[in-house]
């Protein structure tokens, strides 16, 4: 009898197909029967600042956006290293600080925190690991429920954090009377979205084994894609470490574009619709400089990409989350094709969750 031998598949890899699962479990723990969500917050908020690093930090810009998107409350997200490095930070009585962080131990945020405390501020933190130091220091607290997350490059742990951050950016919009009943009922169709983002795989080999083969990547995109974007070139870096340049489309134009003329490849994040300006403008890359082209999310008749990698979903915010996923793949086979460690980058260390 002949026994051949089953290739064990990383804990990268593990972690990305189980978010399914534990999205649908933490929707479950924060959300009841009656689309409530469960946990407290301060009611009498006029703006939020978002600290973060990392993963995280794209966490805080993508709630940052939805929070005016949903909402329609100012916030805006910050690193958390920049953020002590400031002289003057915001600290009017009707901010919340929410501060995001995995393993609720990144030192630079826990130092954050503190500060915004002796300020007198409000503080909440999203993290993936209670009784940790952010969690015992904050006032309003959120658990990730994410499970333990053995690969240094975060993938369910953010996933579980941008769905904490979207309830609560929905629990402060049911408090200005928003109806916020459409979106829950969007969300119960997350675990599902993400299966059928997962038939994608082969298809995000093929573009992976495609990139593999460039030592530079220009990653562009529009709006709240942009945190994406982010999102996607720090992934292809720890676990590649091909050089990968974001931008925001438009200002890319500005000069910054001129990074073509080193042949890299192009990918263009979408979570909503192409603008006018954005086909004009993802052309004339394409007809100047003949970058290849893959376009994940929305894609549109009028630009040719080479990849175009999508599931068909007509809510944003659960879109984002099929496109976190596809990024997560992409970057897994990339790393795959190159012969990484994807568990263990060299040189990264990963605080215990």
């Amino acid at each position: 009898m002949l026994f051949f031998k089953t290739k064990q598949k990383s804990s990268m890899e593990q972690e990305i197909f189980e978010q399914s699962n534990v999205l649908e479990n933490l929707l479950q723990t924060h959300v009841n029967d009656n689309n409530y969500i469960l946990f407290d917050i301060p009611t009498d908020i006029k703006k939020v600042v978002l600290v973060a690093s990392g993963s995280s930090y794209h966490c805080a810009r993508y709630a940052a956006d939805l929070f005016g998107n949903v909402a329609n409350i100012e916030a805006r997200a910050i690193y958390s290293s920049e953020f002590l490095l400031k002289s003057t930070v915001p600290h009017e009585d009707t901010i919340l600080y929410v501060f995001i962080t995995q393993s609720g131990e990144t030192s630079d945020t826990n130092s954050a925190l503190q500060k915004a405390k002796e300020l007198g501020m409000r503080t909440l933190c999203i993290t993936n690991k209670k009784g940790s130091s952010i969690w015992e220091g904050s006032d309003f607290q959120i658990d990730c429920h994410a499970g333990e997350e053995k690969s240094i490059a975060a993938t369910k742990s953010l996933t579980c954090q941008m769905l904490c951050c979207t309830l609560l950016v929905l629990k402060y919009a049911a408090h200005k009377g928003i109806d916020i009943s459409p979106y829950i009922e969007q969300l119960k169709t997350l675990s599902q979205k993400i299966d059928e983002t997962y038939t994608l795989h082969k298809e995000i080999k093929k573009t992976a084994k495609f990139l593999s083969k460039y030592k530079n990547i220009v990653i562009t995109a529009d709006g709240i894609s942009y945190a994406i974007a982010k999102e996607a070139s720090l992934k292809i870096k720890e676990t590649s470490y091909i050089n990968v340049y974001s931008s925001i489309l438009g200002e890319f134009m500005h000069g910054h574009v001129a990074v073509l003329n080193n042949k890299p490849a192009h990918i263009h994040i979408a979570i909503e619709e192409l603008t006018y300006t954005a086909i004009k403008n993802l052309n004339k890359i394409k007809d100047d400089y003949k970058a290849p082209l893959c376009v994940i999310g929305y894609s549109n008749e009028k630009i040719s990409p080479k990849f175009h990698l999508d599931v068909l979903c007509e809510s944003p915010i659960v879109k984002s989350f099929c496109i976190v996923v596809i990024v997560q793949l992409l970057a897994l086979e990339i790393a795959t094709a190159l012969h990484r460690n994807v568990d263990k980058p060299h040189g990264l260390n990963k605080v215990v969750q």
